[in-house]
């Protein structure tokens, strides 16, 4: 047995086990940051011309703002009452 190698072999599971995880954590980093999704907001990255408020407001995507479409169409609202409620939904014209 080899006295200046003993004392050390208890550690060395330790060193292995921390690259181990290093690995796995640049393998994960990796991962989001080619993924195409913001690792703080969690939302993906849209072109600049389409943000989504913009594809919700054609589309009438809200379900508030489809109601209010629908109460608008068949007359239960004045157009002064509609243009008042959209902006209060942030969907002002």
């Amino acid at each position: 047995m080899i006295d200046g190698f003993g004392s050390m072999m208890g550690w060395t599971w330790l060193f292995w086990l921390l690259l181990l995880i290093g690995t796995m954590l640049l393998a994960l980093l990796a991962m989001r940051a080619f993924s195409g999704r913001n690792s703080r907001s969690g939302t993906s990255r849209r072109p600049a011309g389409r943000p989504d408020a913009d594809r919700a407001r054609a589309m009438g995507a809200t379900p508030a703002r489809r109601i209010l479409d629908e109460r608008y169409a068949k007359g239960e609202l004045s157009t002064e009452e509609y243009r008042e409620r959209l902006e209060v939904l942030g969907d002002g014209v």
